[in-house]
């Protein structure tokens, strides 16, 4: 240390001052002849010299924290490097049991080890909780977005479960509705009454919305009444009153989207709004009611970007036809080429076109200087792209010739098997 150097300095001086050079020091050593009252003064005279240089060194400036608990600064790095050697480990050491933790209660439940890993961490009181469990919650809604990663809602029945795996303990999903209501599910199950819901999740003390995403609650199938809900006319579909579907995919559905002049324009994707998909009739009656299959979204979401990737903009789709209610399939419109069974009652098809220079007809998607079905054929082949890259979204694909009221479409359905054609008229 600086100090000792300085009083080994101080000790240095003195010894050159009665050292060897000393004559009364070499006297002293030399002779045992007893030493006169002078020795003794000079000797109690150096001593005190010496004792006041001691006493008025000047402390050396503090360079750390450890400078005056006699640690060099050598120790004092080997200490900070052993200190976070032993923190990291430390840490390693706690992720691991949590991650263990929710690895070992996985079984019967049937509980992610990623649930039970989050649901451990929110139960260990010492956790730094609140910044990764709540992203690792919000993983669990992933899922929600379908394959293309752009869905913006989840359409469920009233008191459905909206996730694939249960929440963790201590969390819980805030549902808040157009009135301001809110409900608070312990799990994630869709709140009883019907309508458009925005999500936020509450992990411990911290709420995080889910951003542009909604929550939609079906109006149950049982509020139809003679055909309408309140003055809004639907129809009947097929064996309504009795009778076996061929397949579960001509079953009435389970429920309506209500949709307001307020909730119209909630999008369900990225490119893709409530309204969008609304009958053509009954303009002035609302609300209105809607059914729609968010797998068709999906998949002309991934037709969309297959199209981009290839330098195709699609800024400018348009839904020619979503939904019909059973009584516009049969009578309203241009009925020609509709089928009695038509995927759009069930909400699960649409037509649609490019428009990107908004004269309301498909754009010259091939680039050979004329619109006609070779520019549906574009579309076509993307949803051929994309269907065998997500085979749970097969279906139909049909390409449809202009008319005197519109341009060429396509027709994209998710019926669960391959089925392709060409159309005239409305699909």
């Amino acid at each position: 240390m600086n100090i000792d150097r300085e009083r080994r300095a101080v000790n240095g001086g003195t010894e050159a001052r009665h050292g060897k050079d000393d004559p009364a020091r070499r006297t002293s050593h030399a002779s045992s002849t007893p030493r006169g009252p002078d020795a003794f003064i000079r000797d109690a005279a150096s001593a005190i010299l010496h004792t006041a240089e001691l006493a008025f060194l000047i402390p050396e400036r503090p360079t750390s924290r450890w400078h005056r608990a006699g640690i060099s600064r050598r120790g004092e790095k080997i200490f900070d490097v052993t200190s976070y050697t032993v923190l990291a480990l430390f840490a390693a050491a706690w992720t691991w049991s949590v991650a263990h933790t929710g690895m070992k209660n996985l079984g019967s439940a049937g509980v992610s080890p990623v649930t039970s890993g989050i649901a451990a961490a929110l139960s260990y009181a010492d956790a730094p909780t609140a910044p990764f469990v709540t992203e690792a919650v919000m993983n669990l809604f992933a899922p929600l977005r379908g394959e293309s990663g752009k869905l913006r809602a989840r359409i469920s029945s009233a008191g459905e479960q909206i996730l694939a795996e249960p929440l963790p303990t201590g969390t819980s999903v805030r549902f808040s509705g157009p009135a301001a209501a809110e409900s608070t599910a312990a799990g994630a199950t869709a709140p009883r009454r019907s309508g458009v819901w925005s999500l936020a999740l509450i992990v411990g003390a911290a709420i995080r919305p889910v951003d542009q995403f909604s929550l939609i609650t079906l109006t149950p199938f049982s509020e139809k009444r003679r055909g309408k809900i309140g003055p809004y006319n639907i129809g009947s579909w097929p064996y309504e009153r009795g009778g076996k579907p061929r397949s579960p995919k001509f079953a009435p559905p389970a429920g309506f989207i209500e949709v307001t002049r307020a909730n119209q324009d909630t999008y369900v994707s990225e490119h893709f709004r409530l309204r969008d998909f609304l009958t053509h009739d009954q303009v002035a009656v609302w609300p209105k009611y809607l059914v729609l299959d968010t797998k068709l979204i999906d998949k002309m979401e991934l037709v969309l970007s297959d199209l981009a990737e290839r330098g195709i903009s699609t800024k400018g789709v348009r839904v020619m036809s979503g939904f019909r209610t059973p009584q516009y399939n049969t009578g309203g419109g241009d009925a020609r080429g509709r089928s009695s069974l038509s995927r759009h009652m069930y909400g699960d098809a649409s037509d649609i076109f490019i428009d990107n220079n908004g004269d309301g007809n498909m754009d010259d998607l091939n680039r050979d200087g004329r619109v006609n079905i070779r520019d549906a054929r574009v579309i076509e082949a993307a949803v051929d792209r994309v269907e065998r890259a997500h085979p749970a979204l097969v279906g139909g694909c049909g390409v449809y010739t202009g008319n005197a009221s519109h341009g060429p479409f396509v027709h994209i359905d998710t019926r669960g098997y391959r089925a392709r054609w060409i159309g005239t008229g409305d699909s």
